[in-house]
């Protein structure tokens, strides 16, 4: 049995899938993140969860694919802790990319993720190219779910907001200072607690003039920074995935335009894409 895992800061979406590509559990768990998680928490937010408890001596193969995975140390520690939990499985730990990738397309083209966090990779049609390591929330993730919830406690702050959606602002979020600083400069988490002020726009019945504004400069600095830096931009489909992207596709081909870019698929969740992907190919291969 092979468990395949998408994860996020947020939250994490797990699959189980037998020998024939039969889905045997689907399931989630709150994010795991290695850069931002403390360790003892990764396995306590593995543990907590009783479809994963049930196959933990049991599970052959478990291929993760998550946020924050990309650089050594963080890999290194979610890997020993999904071994520990998963002791009789052939563990795996990528970065979120990869499983974006495998999700979005088999062809040559430029791959986005916009989720709690942000970034981007050139698929050649066999392996990913990150010309622009990520370096987290604090320095960039460009039209990410932190990056629109920083813009709108800043705009409610220094009084940019409209009236009426500040006090909508008001009624929804805890905007107590003290209450904000505490959770972003003091508890775990603050990339995901941030990004939780973004729903302000994304679950919104429609998209008014300052959320579109909002957007559309968050998108044109995502393609300035995390699309364009690759030479092969012009010439290959630019594909995104995530909620954020989901929602925000209109904007998102408003910033392309003046780059005459072309526009890919838009997936928003890539266990889905992950599925079909293991079917095809890997299931093939393992069995």
């Amino acid at each position: 049995m092979t468990l395949i895992a998408d994860g996020g800061s947020t939250k994490c979406d797990w699959i189980l899938l037998g020998p024939d590509g039969e889905v045997l559990i689907k399931t989630r768990t709150r994010g795991l993140n290695p850069a931002v998680v403390p360790q003892e928490e990764l396995y306590n937010r593995l543990r907590e969860n009783e479809d994963l408890a049930s196959i933990f001596e049991v599970a052959e193969v478990v291929d993760f694919y998550g946020a924050g995975a990309g650089t050594k140390t963080p890999n290194a520690i979610l890997t020993q802790v999904l071994q520990e939990v998963f002791p009789k499985a052939k563990v795996e730990v990528n970065e979120d990319l990869l499983a974006a990738v495998y999700a979005a397309t088999t062809e040559p083209g430029i791959v986005c993720i916009l989720g709690t966090g942000s970034n981007s990779c050139y698929y050649d049609g066999e392996k990913i190219h990150a010309h622009v390591p990520s370096l987290g929330f604090i320095l960039m993730d460009e039209a990410s779910g932190n990056y629109f919830g920083k813009r709108l406690i800043r705009d409610y702050y220094y009084q940019k907001m409209p009236d009426k959606l500040a006090r909508l602002f008001e009624k929804r979020f805890d905007l107590d200072p003290d209450i904000i600083k505490m959770n972003v400069y003091q508890r775990p988490n603050p990339n995901t607690y941030l990004a939780s002020f973004a729903e302000f726009i994304f679950t919104s019945e429609e998209v008014n003039g300052y959320f579109y504004k909002l957007i559309s400069e968050g998108m044109t600095r995502f393609i300035e920074y995390r699309v364009l830096c690759y030479k092969e931009a012009q010439n290959v489909p630019i594909h995104f995935i995530g909620s954020i992207a989901h929602f925000s596709e209109e904007m998102i081909r408003d910033a392309m335009k003046p780059y005459h870019l072309q526009l890919g698929n838009i997936i928003r969740r890539p266990i889905d894409g992950l599925i079909d992907y293991y079917r095809t190919h890997r299931l093939k291969v393992n069995s």
